[in-house]
C-alpha cells in the first residue's frame, strides 16, 4: 500500500469506529506511539504495548458525544489528521480533546505515530 493508501484506510476504519482492527491491519509490528509528556504513557513500542494504551484510554471513556477525523494530508512517507472528541471520561467529565496525529509508513505499514494535543 502506498502512504495515501493507508492515511485513507486508517481514516475509514477509524470513522467506523474501527479503531484496533485498523491497528491490526495497518500497523508495523514494531510500532512505536508517542505521546506529549503529559500523558500518563508517553510512549509505546510494538502492537501489543500500543493496543494495550488504546484500551487503557478506550476504557475511561463512559459516553461519546461526537467528534470526527479530518481527511489526511500525506507527504512523502508521512501523513497526518486533525482528531477531535467530544466524550465524558470517567472521573473528569464532559471534556473535549482535539489533536493532531502525525503517522510514519515504509512498507505499506505505519512505523510511528506520534500525537499532539
Amino acid at each position: 500500500m502506498t502512504t495515501q493508501q493507508v492515511a485513507d484506510r486508517l481514516v475509514e476504519l477509524c470513522r467506523a469506529g474501527k479503531i484496533f482492527e485498523a491497528q491490526v491491519e495497518l500497523f508495523s509490528a514494531d510500532i512505536l506511539s508517542i505521546e506529549p509528556d503529559k500523558s500518563p504513557v508517553k510512549t509505546a513500542k510494538g502492537t501489543q504495548a500500543v493496543t494495550d494504551k488504546a484500551k487503557q484510554f478506550a476504557s475511561m471513556i463512559e459516553a461519546v458525544h461526537g467528534g470526527h477525523y479530518s481527511e489526511p494530508i500525506v507527504e512523502g512517507n508521512f501523513f497526518t489528521v486533525g482528531w477531535s472528541l467530544d466524550a465524558t471520561l470517567k472521573g473528569m467529565g464532559r471534556v473535549s480533546l482535539e489533536e493532531i496525529c502525525v503517522y510514519e509508513v515504509k512498507d505499506g505499514k505505519i512505523v510511528l505515530e506520534q500525537f499532539f494535543y
